[in-house]
């Protein structure tokens, strides 16, 4: 069939090879990639300060540079010393006895807020990006295991006092993820608060923001997850007291005082 005059695959909004053209996202969907906003206009210098340091004041952000390259990979007691008291400054809000391990990412520290005595263990991540969000709070006592990963996309995650975080732990917000006192979140396990796709939407997946939601993640207090544990983003509560056992999916509410294993996760018994 003949094109209409004066009409070419480029002008219609397709490929000149006639292959079918990818739907363009939303602004407010793309903008929420980091590959996006890395790739959008602007100095490579601007894209950097505002994923790594966001509303920071240029001139903060730039001396947090200089004190990370001189201190991130600094061994020993020495280095948890001075990160611990040169690092301070950069936080929403940093309590006493802080350590602060080798090889640690912060990315919008301004809205990170820890408490006294909280560890961050060495390759750990916290990252507060986001527009509108509060960020990153770890009460008193907490521990984040190394190589854990911590972090939004313009949600907001808050850690009571003494829960811990084992090691290669991933926790991801876009809307508000909370962990209750003295919770254990075993190794290599996944916990989203978002993180949905629009299966409906013809804009590809890669291109989507990962940020659907269908509400809050409440993890209660005293709360043990095995390793390797997976809390999606329908689970939206975990009671108090509660025990996953390893391996487990989690896809909708755990009660409190139970005990639940499987995929998906199944309570077998009340504690």
């Amino acid at each position: 069939m003949n094109e209409p005059e004066g009409t070419s695959p480029a002008a219609a909004g397709s490929p000149a090879d006639g292959s079918p053209a990818l739907p363009t996202p939303a602004p407010e969907t793309e903008g929420a990639k980091l590959k996006t906003v890395l790739g959008g206009g602007g100095s490579a210098a601007r894209k950097y300060f505002e994923v790594t340091y966001g509303p920071m004041p240029r001139w903060k952000a730039i001396l947090m540079e200089i004190l990370q390259l001189l201190l991130c990979n600094v061994p020993g007691a020495l280095g948890l010393f001075l990160r611990s008291k040169l690092y301070r400054p950069f936080f929403g809000a940093c309590g006493r006895k802080v350590a602060i391990g080798r090889g640690v990412t912060l990315r919008h520290p301004s809205k990170i807020f820890l408490g006294e005595g909280v560890i961050l263990d060495d390759r750990s991540t916290l990252d507060a990006k986001g527009s509108s969000n509060r960020g990153i709070t770890l009460g008193d006592g907490v521990f984040v295991g190394r190589n854990t990963t911590i972090y939004c996309k313009n949600g907001d995650i808050s850690l009571a006092a003494n829960a811990s975080l084992s090691a290669n732990v991933i926790v991801f917000s876009s809307n508000d993820l909370a962990i209750g006192e003295g919770t254990m979140v075993g190794s290599f396990s996944y916990l989203l608060s978002g993180g949905e796709y629009d299966t409906a939407s013809p804009v590809p997946f890669c291109r989507q923001s990962g940020m659907e939601t269908k509400g809050p993640l409440r993890v209660g207090a005293n709360c043990w997850l095995g390793a390797h544990v997976t809390v999606l983003d329908a689970a939206s509560s975990i009671g108090d007291g509660a025990v996953v056992g390893a391996g487990a999916v989690v896809v909708s509410p755990i009660p409190p005082r139970s005990l639940a294993l499987g995929v998906p996760a199944k309570v077998r018994k009340a504690l």
